[in-house]
Order: structure tokens, then sequence, then C-alpha cells
């Protein structure tokens, strides 16, 4: 049970960098007028944003809520949270430019919590890594 939890994690980790990693190059390069510059801060979150995705993923593994909508959206700001202040970092330093690192950290606080909630509602109807509850007979 142990290991498909994990590749259920991993799979889901990977998915959402593709989405976060699209969305932070659109951002960055909109922000800066400079492609290269998007694309730059865009592959350096591949590596930062993998290892703290799955991490918080491990963690709210741990947690249960009764309501999973509200599970979704506190897990989506929990999350954000980090990643922003990790954008902020890459970026700041990437560009060396401050404002500019603050201008797309602050611009992806709401086009990731979009996104990662709607990635969130997409794999909770999936049932890909999670154990199998084993049914009782009833008709006995």
């Amino acid at each position: 049970m142990k290991d498909i939890t994990h590749l259920r994690h991993l799979s889901k980790s990977i998915s959402w960098r593709v989405v976060g990693t699209i969305d932070t190059i659109v951002v960055s390069f909109i922000i800066t007028g400079e492609p290269l510059l998007g694309l730059k801060i865009g592959i350096s979150e591949l590596i930062t944003k993998l290892l703290l995705y799955y991490v918080h993923e491990r963690i709210w593994f741990r947690i249960t809520f009764r309501n999973s909508k509200l599970r979704h959206m506190v897990k989506s700001i929990s999350y954000r949270f980090f990643g922003s202040v990790d954008t902020f970092l890459l970026a700041w330093l990437i560009s060396g430019n401050s404002v500019s690192g603050l201008k797309i950290g602050l611009t992806e606080v709401i086009t990731k919590i979009i996104l990662y909630y709607i990635h969130e509602e997409v794999w909770h109807k999936f049932k890909f890594g999670l154990p199998q509850k084993q049914e009782t007979n009833e008709k006995q």
C-alpha cells in the first residue's frame, strides 16, 4: 500500500509541475517581456518545485478533512504560500530585479491557486494509487 501511494504522489507531482512550469514561463514572460528569462525561471522551478510539491503531498496525505472541496482549498493555499516564496526568490535571483520577482510571485498567487484547485479536483476523481477498500458481502 505504501508504494502505491508514493507512485500516486509522484505522478501528481509531475503532472502539476508541467502545469505550473507552463504558467511560470508565461507569467514571467508577460511581466519581464523577455521569453528567455521566462524559460530560465520556469526551468529552475522544475527542480525546486518538484521536491517542494512531493513533500507537501506526503504531509497532506496524513491530514484528513470530511469535506474534500474545503480540503482542496486549504491545501491549495498552503502550497501556494511556499510556492510563491520560492517563485519570488528564484525570479529575483535569475532576473536580478526584486520588483520583477515580486510581481511574478504575486501574479502567480492568483493563477496558481486557480490552476492547483482544478488539478486537485481532477486528481480527486482518479483512484490511481489509492488503496482499494475491501467490500463486505452484505447478502449473507
